[in-house]
Formats: C-alpha cells, structure tokens, sequence
C-alpha cells in the first residue's frame, strides 16, 4: 500500500479539480452583488433617517440634536449627560490689582464702555457667569474659578499700556492661593481679539496650564508660537451685535435668495493682506458676482450699523477672508443674515468642533485659489443647496449668541459644556504636596489653609 499525505490522499495521485463552468461564474457574481445590497440595506437600518435631526441628512456626522423649542441637545461624549458644575468669580475687590485690569490704573474706563466690539465678550462672559445657576460663592467646592478682566479694551482706551498690564496680571496671580495650589489649571482667563493671550506678555510663564476662551486659534504667523492649545483652551464665537442676535429685533431681515443682487461680497478693509487685497481686484474684474464696497469708518461716507448688514445680507456667499489675525468676526455674522460663510483662513479654529460638522453649513476654500475660480464654484451650487445651508446654519446660530445658560441654545451654554469636559477631580501642581491625612502643603510643608499672599510665582 503506497503512503498517503496528512490529508488521506496517496502521494504522487493526482487530484483533478472540477472545471469552473459558466454556470460557477454566474452564480459567484450573484452571490457577490447580493451581498453588496444586503449589506447597504442593514447600514441604513442602523443609522435611520430622522426628520428632528440637526442636520436633516449626513446626520451620522452631527453629534448636536436641534429641538423643536430651539433648544439644543448636546451629546454625552465625554461631556455627561447634563451639566453640573460649579465656577467662582472673584470679586474685583478680593484681588490687590484686578480693579486696574478692569478698569485701568485710574479706574475712569468703565464695563459700559467697553461692552462694544469685541472687547465686549470679556464684559458678557463676565455677568452672564455672575447671573449663572453655576456660579458657586465657596471656593472649596468650585470646579474652577473665573479671573475677570477687560484688559483688550483697557489698553485700547489708554487705561494700562502693555508693561502695566504685565505687571498687573502677575500682582493678580500672585495674591490667589488656589491658583497656586492647580497651578492654574483650573482657573479661566478671557482674551476676545485677534492678539489672544499675547496680551499678557508674560502669558507662558504664568498661565501656560490655564484655561483660556479666545477667538483666536492661531498667532503663529505673528509671535511664532500660538497661545492656543486645543486640549485645554476653548474657542468662543466673536461678538456680533446685539441688534442682530436679539429675537424678533434685528437690525435687518434676511432676504430671498432670488432678491439677492449678489453671488458674493466682501465687506472689510484691505489692511495690507494678500488674500484680502485679491478679494477687492476680485471685485473690481467681476462687480456683477462679488461686491466689495470702500468701507469708510469715520467722516461723512461712513457705513452705519444699518447699511453694513444691509450690505451683507445682499449676497448669496459672505466671503470671510484672515486679517491681523486667522478668525474673522464675518464667518458669525454670515448666519444672521442668512448668507453661506465662505473661510478664506487656512489657519482657523472654529467653536465647539467636538460637535459641530462645519461643513454642512459653511466652505472653507485655500486662501491660495482666490480668483475667478472661486467665483465659478460657487456660481455652479444650486440654490437649493444653498437654501439647505442656511437652514442647518440657522439651527446652530444660537450658539453665537451671548446669551443667559438659562436660554434653550446660548455661547454661554456650549462654553459650559466644554468646561465639563474639563473638570478634574484631583489638582497639583509643581508646588503642591500633600500628606497621609489628606492636608496639602508648600515646599516649607505649610499647610494650604495657611498660605499668605503674595505667593511666589515661577
């Protein structure tokens, strides 16, 4: 008896496959189209179409829920399942040299006047969390603890210039034994311009581990390094006005798409920056597509308030080119008057990305391809694409408005639930120690309750 291999057939036998008919060949090709259909079916049975979904279609993409109140349902993704939390502010008078950060060294420049602009989200910020039902007066039990300051618009009105303001943002720090005691990473810091935390000059030594709210994503052209880390910092919206955010008074109403004379415009200065200065030679070679008035900002030939958003509300598409800096104010003011905002800004940083898909309610296009390219793409969407747009961008625009966290949909609230995010249970730092009974000390083993400002600082 010959040998056989491990498989029961003898050595050296040949073994003569059946023939592949074409009978095999059609049935393995209906076998593969079955299962392709089969398997889009059962895909769609998992992820179901829902008509109160945010964002009406690619709604796997969206994380926010849009209700029918005009409230807005935020994903437990982290984030929890509702908030809770608790802030301190401190006071103005609890902390030798905050009075100067608010007010300046004379203490003339008051909170009115500097709600305008967007100096205004450090005053807005700054009572919406006085009024806030998160707001807690006991230090022990606070999440974290809220520094107010409206250093931008101080320094803007001659208040403090920026060796002042350096040395009063380090007096502040030094007299605030819990920030000591986190080494900041609790504590909560507001810069609302272009120019972000570089506004305190020595901002890396002292506050690198704080949390900061700035609109700013991105100085890197200008200071080489940005003070904005996406892990811990929160991007706020700017300050649109309130005439235009305020329900049922706004300054101008959208208009129908058909009544639009524009594909497009630009409303802004020039300020020496390529990409701006190509939207305006844009302009001139097409005035039919894309407007671009001169905006005068003072004498006779001024534009109002008025004129600029009915400016702006002409035009299917807002351009939103950089200026000094990567965000512009124009991408929030876009959805007020219901236009597409277009980014011309490689560089920017947008609110609230966690949950938030950008590109069911805006463009963002290289700063590199302004020309009449750009003109042409846009020309070639529908209107009906356009007038879904607007719809999914009129359903999240409440998160640009400074309003009460009591409000179905406000920045206040999604600035909260970003907080959540980042409450930690436990706080050190590199002049933190504590012992076996639970006590935390200094370096001298002082205890935490005995610690006397002003406190060394780094």
């Amino acid at each position: 008896m010959g040998s056989v291999n491990n498989k029961g057939r003898p050595f050296g036998a040949h073994h003569n496959p059946p023939l592949c008919t074409r009978s095999h060949q059609i049935g393995a090709l209906l076998l593969v189209c079955t299962t392709f259909f089969l398997t889009r079916a059962f895909d769609r049975l998992l992820v179901p179409f829902s008509p109160n979904s945010f964002s009406g279609f690619r709604q796997s993409h969206y994380a926010l829920q849009s209700n029918h109140d005009g409230s807005i349902s935020w994903p437990d993704r982290g984030y929890g399942s509702h908030l809770s939390l608790k802030i301190y502010v401190y006071d103005e008078t609890e902390i030798q040299g905050l009075k100067a950060l608010m007010y300046g060294r004379d203490g003339k420049i008051t909170a009115a006047a500097c709600l305008k602009g967007q100096w205004g989200t450090q005053v807005k910020i700054h009572r919406l969390l006085l009024q806030s039902r998160f707001r807690t007066r006991n230090k022990e039990e606070a999440d974290f603890f809220f520094v107010p300051a409206y250093v931008k618009c101080v320094r803007m009105l001659g208040g403090l210039n920026d060796k002042e303001i350096n040395e009063a943002y380090i007096q502040v720090l030094g007299q605030m034994p819990y920030f000591r005691l986190s080494g900041g990473r609790d504590h909560i810091f507001v810069f609302p311009s272009g120019a972000g935390a570089h506004l305190f000059k020595s901002w890396a030594t002292y506050i690198n581990r704080s949390i900061i709210l700035t609109p700013e994503g991105d100085r890197t052209d200008k200071k080489d390094f940005s003070a904005f880390n996406t892990w811990k910092d929160i991007i706020i919206p700017g300050n649109v006005d309130d005439g235009m955010t305020s329900p049922g008074a706004k300054i101008v109403q959208p208009l129908p798409l058909s009544k639009r004379k524009h594909l497009a415009n630009y409303l802004g200065r020039d300020q020496g920056k390529v990409g701006r200065l190509k939207l305006i030679e844009l302009a001139k070679q097409f005035p039919e597509k894309l407007e671009s008035p001169v905006l005068k900002f003072s004498g006779p030939d001024k534009l109002g308030k008025l004129e600029y958003f009915e400016h702006l509300r002409n035009a299917k598409f807002c351009l939103a080119p950089r200026g000094e800096s990567s965000w512009t104010l124009r991408f929030y003011e876009s959805f007020f008057v219901e236009c597409v905002p277009v980014v011309l800004s490689d560089q920017v940083e947008l609110p609230f990305q966690n949950v938030i898909d950008y590109s069911q309610i805006s463009i963002k296009w290289p700063s590199s391809e302004i020309g009449p390219q750009l003109l042409e793409y846009l020309e070639s969407i529908p209107d009906e694409t356009i007038d879904k747009m607007i719809a999914r961008g009129r359903r999240v625009r409440c998160l640009w408005v400074y309003a009460s966290d009591s409000e179905p949909c406000s920045t206040m609230q999604g600035i909260l639930w970003e907080l959540q995010r980042k409450v930690r249970q436990f706080h050190q730092s590199t002049e933190t120690f504590w012992l076996h009974n639970g006590s935390f000390v200094n370096r001298q083993l002082v205890e935490f309750s005995k610690w006397k400002p002003p406190m060394p600082l780094p």
